[in-house]
């Protein structure tokens, strides 16, 4: 197998090319520069520094040569700020993309491709009720990035990978959970949470599925990736002690004081020409549901279960870190 991957120096894609490679496969990769210091990318790779968004299609074409598989392991997540309207850097960074790559793809001979998409997709089209994707550009922006995805299934086998909450770090990199420490740090000493919960999976049972999912999908299909179903308290006791705070004290929220707060924040957002991916009063239903997938779809794949909580408690100890400024990190960057 020859596997062709946008992001191969990310938390994610450099554990998927490593896996690749294990399995004797090689990997070409297009990445922004720079390397995070001291992070694991495999020597084996075939690493090309710049952006493919500036690429020609005949450059990226010429970057396809000879590869069967094509992996998307960039875009950006909710945690991004954009300024509004936030769903046209979604278009921009997760959409446009996926066509324009596709469609090169194609004309390289790729046979399979695999996409990473987010698990709101997947709520979006089992809870019509909750009209996700009219109250929130992310989640609209994904499905979209699906059809698109999926658009290409008659030419190649394309398989959509709807992620969840990922735990694990990259040495270097800062880690995309800083957003909550800093959110639980403006509570002080209490952590003010309502009840719910989400799953969630390791990077490594990611880099299983990516892999697994180039290896064994056909046609075009989405798949809804969960492994470790934790409600809020469970997983809040593993970030409080790692944040070195084992007691603190969890107070749960109603929704409607959910929504309060989230009517204050897009006051915030405004204020710094800023709009949301997720509408903050919306989110309230979210937070407050058991967002939870069965292992069965992962496990298809190839994935096998984790140290999840090891997991969390690095990711959330690198946080604290960064945000403290105790280390130098490399930033998330749009790609």
């Amino acid at each position: 197998m020859k596997v062709f991957m946008i992001g191969g120096t990310g938390l994610l894609g450099s554990a998927a090319a490593q896996m690749f490679i294990d399995k004797g496969a090689s990997v070409r990769s297009v990445a922004l520069p720079q390397l995070p210091k001291g992070a694991p990318i495999p020597e084996e790779m075939e690493l090309v520094f710049g952006n493919y968004l500036e690429l020609s299609d005949d450059e990226l074409l010429k970057m396809m040569d000879g590869c069967d598989t094509f992996v998307f392991a960039a875009g950006v997540d909710e945690r991004v700020e954009f300024p509004a309207p936030v769903y046209e850097a979604y278009r921009k960074y997760n959409i446009e993309p996926v066509t324009r790559l596709l469609t090169v793809a194609e004309k390289a001979g790729v046979k399979h491709a695999v996409i990473l998409g987010s698990y709101f997709s997947h709520f979006a089209k089992v809870c019509p009720a909750m009209k996700l994707t009219q109250k929130h550009p992310y989640i609209r922006s994904r499905i979209e990035q699906e059809k698109a995805a999926l658009a290409f299934a008659d030419k190649m086998d394309v398989a959509v990978l709807e992620l969840p909450y990922i735990f694990g770090t990259q040495p270097g990199r800062r880690p995309v959970w800083t957003v909550l420490i800093e959110q639980l740090e403006g509570m002080g000493k209490i952590t003010m949470y309502p009840k719910g919960g989400t799953t969630m999976v390791t990077v490594r049972q990611v880099a299983e599925v990516i892999t697994g999912a180039a290896e064994k999908n056909r046609g075009g299909n989405c798949y809804p990736i969960g492994w470790y179903n934790m409600s809020w308290d469970d997983f809040l006791h593993i970030v409080h002690k790692a944040m070195g705070q084992p007691s603190r004290r969890i107070i749960h929220i109603q929704k409607w004081m959910f929504r309060m707060y989230g009517k204050k924040l897009i006051k915030d957002y405004a204020a710094r020409g800023v709009e949301s991916g997720i509408d903050p009063v919306g989110l309230a239903d979210i937070m407050c549901m058991n967002t939870f997938i069965d292992a069965r779809c992962a496990r298809d794949l190839g994935a096998g279960p984790d140290d999840i909580e090891s997991a969390i408690f690095d990711s959330v100890k690198l946080s604290v870190d960064a945000v403290s400024g105790k280390q130098d990190l490399v930033e998330m960057k749009a790609q």
